[in-house]
């Protein structure tokens, strides 16, 4: 079930069961998982994308063993808030994701999502090769950090 509003999303999480983040790339999908109580959210890895029933079943397979009970896709809006061509892949992927599982999914607007992850990575003085591995999960991170964020606002956690 696709949730539009952070509101809509709160209401449909379960209980004591983690968030997954992501950050959809055309090659890759960075992937980040929330403690249970929705306060933290920790980069874990990076998915090499083929094709779209490969990606979702290793998401899907990720997301089961670690026990994941929704999920948040950066929604990569224009500088001016609008939505270009990446929004809509990243809407078709959310509509073809929620096919094949019952867990909500909603979207957070990941603009700057990457500088800020960059920006984190060069003050922890991690080198370019190091940082080319762990951008999109790292960027996955603080697209969930933001949502948990949010949900800690509306008094949603745990």
């Amino acid at each position: 079930m696709i949730c539009e509003t952070v509101e809509e999303f709160a209401a449909r999480l379960p209980s004591m069961r983690a968030i997954a983040g992501l950050d959809l790339g055309t090659q890759t999908i960075g992937v980040a998982l929330s403690d249970r109580l929705h306060s933290t959210a920790t980069p874990l890895l990076t998915i090499r994308r083929k094709k779209f029933t490969v990606d979702a079943a290793a998401l899907l397979d990720l997301l089961n063993a670690r026990e994941a009970g929704a999920i948040v896709l950066g929604l990569p809006r224009n500088m001016d808030g609008s939505e270009g061509p990446r929004c809509q892949s990243t809407r078709a992927f959310a509509r073809n994701l929620e096919r094949l599982t019952d867990l909500p999914i909603t979207y957070w607007d990941e603009r700057l999502s990457t500088v800020a992850a960059e920006r984190a990575l060069l003050e922890a003085d991690t080198s370019r090769r190091k940082r080319a591995e762990v951008i999109d999960h790292v960027a996955a991170g603080f697209i969930l950090q933001g949502l948990l964020d949010r949900l800690g606002h509306l008094g949603r956690t745990g």
